[in-house]
């Protein structure tokens, strides 16, 4: 098969999801870049080309991100691949963690996931296309890590959510791409997965995280990311889990 021609990309503002969604379209594909923050998608899509658009989409809630998926969809002719990068990862220790914030991170990883996934079905099943889903080592390769309990969680279900999506639509190629450390590209491709972290309390927990052997010492570079993603969308074959992780 060839690459995707039609790729929506939900969490494409900046980090992983921008960089996937321009390394997509330099490939060829025409992608929507939808996110919160409208300005960042607009000059994400310039820089993508005349075949990108962007799209403002709040995962968190649901009329918002269902109405700008199926837009999306149309505005695209339809779609391919679906690809799901929308996360947050709040550091705080258990005891410490909200209900509010428990309610933003499944909301964010979780639900918006499932109600993106519902917008882009039908498209999908078209073409017997692909959705794909960013998850986590933590929540997948390792035990949780002290301070990032909710992620882990988050993304946990988010796996058997995908694992329940491919029992109802077999049809339709759902995939979950385990991530290691990752260094994103510079500016608004840089990831910001610990921004807004407490500075002290992430002092405090690296140590028992490298101690654990959590952290490799390495990180997977973007570029590789993006290659990985792009070969998922251009093969018909099932592709329940890859794994990508940095060279010890």
């Amino acid at each position: 098969m060839t690459l995707a021609a039609r790729v929506v990309i939900v969490g494409a503002s900046s980090g992983l999801g921008r960089s996937i969604g321009m390394g997509l379209a330099g490939r060829g594909s025409r992608v929507a870049f939808l996110g919160r923050r409208l300005d960042r998608l607009q000059q994400a899509a310039a820089e993508a080309g005349a075949d990108a658009f962007a799209m403002t989409c709040d995962v968190r809630e649901g009329a918002s991100c269902a109405t700008a998926v199926e837009l999306a969809c149309t505005e695209l002719g339809g779609a391919d691949a679906l690809v799901y990068c929308a996360g947050i990862g709040p550091l705080a220790r258990l005891v410490d963690t909200t209900p509010e914030v428990w309610r933003d991170v499944l909301d964010t990883n979780v639900v918006g996931a499932a109600v993106a996934t519902g917008a882009a079905l039908a498209h999908l099943a078209v073409g017997r296309g692909r959705a794909v889903y960013l998850s986590s080592v933590s929540a997948s390769l390792t035990p949780p890590w002290p301070g990032l309990g909710a992620y882990a969680a988050s993304k946990a279900a988010l796996d058997k959510l995908i694992e329940a999506w491919r029992g109802e639509h077999p049809e339709v190629g759902f995939t979950r791409v385990i991530v290691g450390e990752t260094i994103g590209g510079t500016g608004h491709g840089a990831t910001e997965f610990v921004d807004g972290w407490d500075p002290e309390l992430a002092a405090e927990l690296f140590p028992n995280w490298m101690q654990r052997g959590y952290l490799t010492g390495g990180t997977v570079c973007i570029d590789d990311l993006v290659a990985v993603v792009a070969s998922l969308l251009e093969v018909d074959a099932d592709v329940p889990t890859v794994v990508i992780t940095p060279r010890p």
